[in-house]
């Protein structure tokens, strides 16, 4: 049985890792090393949902030791079997800032990069993520959110900053993914989505 060590690794990366492990071919299961308690629960959830045995114990101070066992779920922990449904489009996601959430800046900064990934692991993956205002700095050299970007883009998602706002913050030409677009680009991206997420 694999063992993860996700130490220090911020939601959902636990989770996705996880779930990859177990979908690997020959997988029977992987124990995941986390170090914060809702890491646990949302790796339960995880299982849960999917069918798999979950267990875990505390092994040390801030420290789990969560063992999930493919297919080896009792009847209560298994999900309802999803129904058949005709295909959806992704959402269209607007980002507004460079950080997520109020309150201390380093963690909203934080929670916006692991938000950002977790768009990577959608199915379908959102069909455009526009970036406004403070939020054009994601998407310029140095930002740490430009490669789960990319990745977003080789799976065809549209990424889309605001020109208005990258003339304003002087980043036109640091600009490492997607492209430029104007107002009426966004407004009509916006207004022929099925659903939109707004940051």
């Amino acid at each position: 049985m694999k063992t993860l060590d996700m130490i220090g690794q911020p939601c959902p990366i636990p989770v996705v890792n996880a779930k990859k492990a177990l979908d690997a071919q020959g997988s029977d299961g992987v124990v995941v090393i986390v170090d914060n308690f809702v890491a646990v629960q949302n790796l339960e959830k995880m299982a849960n949902g999917e069918g798999h045995g979950f267990s875990y114990v505390e092994d040390g101070e801030s420290r789990w030791k969560v063992t999930i066992v493919k297919g080896e779920a009792s009847p209560s922990q298994k999900g309802t079997p999803a129904t058949p449904s005709t295909p959806k489009k992704g959402p269209v996601v607007l980002i507004t800032a460079d950080s997520m959430g109020r309150g201390a800046e380093e963690l909203g900064k934080l929670l916006i990069k692991g938000y950002i990934f977790s768009l990577t692991q959608l199915e379908p993956p959102p069909q455009a993520v526009l970036f406004l205002n403070g939020g054009a700095h994601l998407t310029t050299e140095g930002a740490n959110t430009v490669p789960d970007l990319k990745a977003l883009e080789q799976k065809g998602t549209v990424i889309g900053t605001c020109g208005t706002c990258a003339n304003y913050y002087k980043l036109t030409e640091k600009l490492a993914v997607g492209s430029i677009v104007d107002m009426m680009k966004i407004s009509n991206t916006l207004a022929q989505a099925d659903s939109v997420i707004t940051l």
